[in-house]
């Protein structure tokens, strides 16, 4: 399933649907141009953004014309399979990133690997790319991304005598979230079961959520390596007063943090939105920074959420898929939409593009080592259950780490192959 880093308040631009979506046998036109269907989903661009890239494109493209259906991410998955076991898929389908193996697993997706050098593959986003490609095949090309930072206040910093934009590494977080931690202050606000910023610190240590071998995948919480992320984040979850036995949304952590005593926040940078809708008078005084990695030189391991297009095996119009694809993830319409809707460029060397918005070139600096989960469709399994955040409430509460982390492997190795 797609982690949706967009709900909740990380980007909150509407999309308007324009038009519904065409089936190919009505896609020819008689004047010999090329109805090309396209399924973007709600939020990935806005309304204004759609129509100057469709007036654009069909005007550098005067044979084909574009026609885009805005769809709900509720029940998406279900009517992407539904479509492409169908004779009138549409030509192009925006998929979450995690979405694509068990897409490409029923055979219905084109295999785009032929086309990676003409697309820019060269640079992609890794937490894009990877999740796009299924059995050594490329079916998703990148499209946007947007990853977790540290959200955090800059008045509590001053006072405290912090400089946020030296703070490089995880001891040197440790250090000021120690320093913040006081006078009623919650240093950091972290609830026990955050699991992807969990995910983080394992891929910090060379770990991984799971990992795979003959065929068979097996968890990895119980590796030397989880096991270190994990006394990481027992200790920096300790630096404040967040629940042991739920997540960032129970309760919703920027509410918390709207109240006033708290420090700093692990969020998609459109939190601090949230932050400020519920306390007007901390505007101003919300700033971000990458989330610090083990060393100086590089940033935290994060999750990338975000989407990639894939072009079904029954489009009508492959080769104007392709060509719609490359337009709306070339340069020009990247950099466009990085700016237009807060996001992360598809490619490493467009990262400037966000210069000029702290949190999406906080998100930019993140993304450059961003993970996706297991590039397998069994994950989807796991995620349904999730024993990452039984286990990270039990070793909060005082569990061995090793013997839960053993057990969450189990259960991690069981749903992946029987969802596989």
């Amino acid at each position: 399933m797609k982690y949706r880093l967009l709900a909740g308040g990380s980007v909150l631009v509407l999309a308007t649907a324009l038009s519904a979506c065409s089936s190919p046998s009505d896609s020819a036109n008689g004047d010999g141009r090329t109805t090309v269907d396209v399924w973007l989903m709600r939020d990935s661009v806005s309304d204004a953004f759609q129509k100057e890239f469709t007036a654009d494109f069909e005007k550098r493209h005067p044979k084909i014309d574009v026609k885009i259906q805005i769809q709900e991410w509720d029940g998406i998955g279900q009517k992407i399979t539904a479509a492409l076991a169908s004779n009138d898929a549409p030509d192009v389908i925006e998929a979450g990133n995690t979405q694509v193996a068990q897409f490409a697993e029923s055979g219905g997706l084109l295999d785009l690997s032929d086309r990676t050098d003409e697309l820019n593959g060269e640079d992609w986003l890794s937490g894009l790319a990877e999740p796009g490609a299924y059995e050594g095949k490329q079916y998703g090309i990148p499209y946007y991304a947007a990853n977790r930072v540290v959200i955090y206040r800059t008045d509590l910093f001053d006072k405290a005598g912090i400089d946020a934009s030296a703070i490089k590494t995880r001891d040197q977080w440790i250090d000021a979230t120690h320093k913040l931690n006081k006078g009623g202050v919650q240093g950091i606000y972290l609830p026990g079961q955050m699991w992807y910023a969990l995910a983080g610190f394992i891929w910090d240590e060379g770990g991984d959520l799971a990992t795979e071998s003959g065929g068979k995948w097996s968890g990895a919480l119980d590796t030397p390596e989880a096991l270190r992320a994990m006394a990481f984040y027992e200790e920096l979850q300790a630096l404040g007063k967040g629940p042991k036995d739920s997540d960032e949304d129970d309760p919703p952590q920027a509410e918390v943090m709207a109240q006033g005593q708290v420090a700093q926040l692990i969020s998609t940078p459109g939190g601090a939105k949230v932050v400020m809708e519920k306390n007007p008078e901390l505007k101003g005084k919300l700033a971000f920074f990458p989330i610090p990695g083990k060393t100086a030189d590089t940033p935290g391991s994060v999750f990338t959420g975000g989407s990639d297009l894939v072009v079904p095996a029954a489009a009508a119009h492959p080769d104007e898929a392709v060509t719609f694809i490359k337009e709306l993830t070339g340069d020009v319409w990247q950099k466009k939409l990085a700016v237009a809707m807060s996001y992360v460029p598809n490619r490493t060397s467009l990262a400037s593009a966000v210069a000029g918005d702290p949190g999406a070139a906080a998100m930019a600096v993140g993304a450059a080592n961003g993970h996706a989960t297991p590039n397998t469709p069994g994950w989807a399994a796991v995620e349904a259950e999730n024993p990452i955040k039984d286990y990270m409430t039990a070793v909060l509460t005082g569990g061995d780490p090793a013997e839960e982390a053993a057990k969450a492997s189990q259960d991690i190795t069981r749903a992946m192959n029987a969802g596989s």
